[in-house]
């Protein structure tokens, strides 16, 4: 009788299908890279231990970025450097699951390097799996943080020089010198024997937080012979030789026999207080119908640019909001330089009757230019048959488009003589913009204000500067 006596972990996919390949069988890794056996050992442990309904793989960017393509588990990807910081996210909200934070060495020690240190200093009840291969792999060969002394790569060609560089970062010895960590350990895959120790570290990291005993560590001393420049074979070598001497592997830390299991309390979550908490629960207050006055402002992008200190967030901020009040759907993103006045500023506004999908506006319909650099940097932009508003109070060169809608008054200068206050001169354009394009109904501006101007004396002045701009329309 035929009997199987190996088999692919449990932990994998039978099939790779996520990854868009043809051959949906092997990895994307490199031939002789270490990736592929640290795999294998953490989806057996996951198959071993029963966990894989309830892991969280969180992949940051580097080589193993494609983690989602051969795990049955959940996923969330984060961004470079920041896996701990999802990790203690994802643990936190849901403290029955197992989240596994998978990086490179200079994904974690370098970019990541205060998102690693400081999840292990709370004792974040998360494994960390390290991979350490002295090199940046996925991005061509670049110096890492563990780049060794004299190591060439792509960005050290004449070798690492201490003396210019630093020394390479160790961080299984950094990190056991906390207090929270439960078990730090450094591993290495370059023969069997060593091999066998990797597997079981990795084991013994998943179990302490299976038990919900704190933070665990593991770094694996891993191939790169693509980064290295060297054959599969020569790599394992190349571990032995040179990333041992100064990588020592060892248990660095192991109190787990100390550390008492923390107990879970699975967190349900009330809707309603969410909803609460994120402002959701709004009523929509009835305004009249909103007649915009040609299609593209029914659900318009909006480019809103200036100096900083003119109130340019504002005006986005109001536009927003007071679209969202009518039951719209809207985005604000705000821009500006490190100067808190004077800098240049904008904000994106997207507004739309459903769902927007991206927030960004690189082809506004209407360009709010309240300066000349800004007319100049984005007119080009702004889409055919668009509507560019300008205060001609700082914008001397007029608009040299002539497939545009132009509208130009000096609203400084009306702010400053009408209303004797320049610091409405946004609220005057936005007044303008209603008036000109009808597409949000005063009412809910007015509305809007209650909200973000604190200083209850300065809604009347901001109220007559939206009347005084719809008139300037008339």
């Amino acid at each position: 009788m035929m009997q199987k006596v190996y088999r692919k972990p449990k932990g994998f996919y039978d099939d790779f299908f996520r990854n868009p390949s043809p051959d949906k069988k092997t990895t994307h890794y490199c031939p002789g890279c270490g990736h592929g056996i640290v795999h294998k050992y953490i989806a057996e442990a996951i198959e071993d231990f029963n966990i894989g309904e309830k892991t969280v793989w969180v992949s940051p960017v580097g080589c193993s970025v494609f983690g989602y393509y051969y795990f049955d588990c959940g996923h969330q990807q984060a961004a470079h450097g920041r896996a701990p910081a999802v990790a203690t996210g994802i643990k936190r909200s849901k403290p029955e699951s197992i989240v596994i934070s998978y990086q490179g060495d200079g994904d974690l020690a370098a970019i990541g390097g205060n998102e690693i240190l400081h999840a292990a200093n709370r004792g974040e009840s998360i494994t960390v799996f390290f991979v350490n291969n002295s090199i940046y792999g996925m991005t061509g060969g670049q110096m890492a943080p563990t780049t060794l002394i004299g190591q060439k790569t792509t960005t050290s060609p004449y070798g690492r020089n201490a003396f210019n560089e630093g020394h390479p970062l160790k961080m299984s010895e950094i990190l056991s010198q906390l207090e929270s960590p439960v078990y730090v350990e450094r591993v290495s895959l370059h023969d069997t024997a060593h091999r066998n120790k990797a597997r079981q570290a990795i084991r013994k990291a998943l179990q302490i937080q299976i038990e919900n005993k704190g933070f665990s560590f593991v770094e694996i001393l891993s191939m790169c012979p693509s980064g290295w420049k060297v054959s599969p074979v020569d790599a394992l070598k190349w571990i032995k030789e040179n990333q041992l001497p100064y990588f020592p592997v060892g248990v660095y830390k192991d109190v787990y026999s100390e550390r008492k299991t923390k107990e879970i309390t699975k967190r349900v979550w009330d809707k309603e207080k969410i909803v609460q908490a994120l402002d959701l629960d709004r009523r929509i207050e009835s305004y009249p119908r909103s007649k915009p006055k040609k299609e593209i402002f029914e659900e318009p992008k909006v480019k809103i640019a200036g100096f900083g200190g003119q109130g340019i967030l504002m005006l986005g901020l109001l536009l927003a909001e007071s679209a969202m009040l009518t039951g719209k759907e809207a985005t604000w993103i705000p821009s500006y330089g490190p100067e808190m006045r004077g800098g240049t500023a904008n904000c994106h506004v997207v507004i739309k009757n459903g769902k927007i999908s991206n927030p960004s506006v690189d082809k506004p319909d209407i360009l709010i230019a309240m300066n000349q650099p800004s007319l100049e940097r984005f007119e080009k932009e702004v889409s055919d048959q668009g509507l560019i508003i300008i205060d001609t109070t700082l914008v001397k060169k007029g608009v040299s488009r002539k497939d545009v809608q132009v509208f130009a008054q000096p609203f400084a200068d009306i702010a400053d003589k009408e209303l004797k206050n320049t610091k409405v001169t946004n609220t005057l354009i936005l007044g303008a913009l209603i008036g000109l394009t009808g597409m949000i109904d005063k009412k809910a501006i007015f509305d809007a204000f209650k909200k973000h101007i604190t200083r209850e004396n300065l809604i009347e002045v901001n109220k007559k500067a939206i009347d005084k701009g719809i008139s300037l329309v008339k």
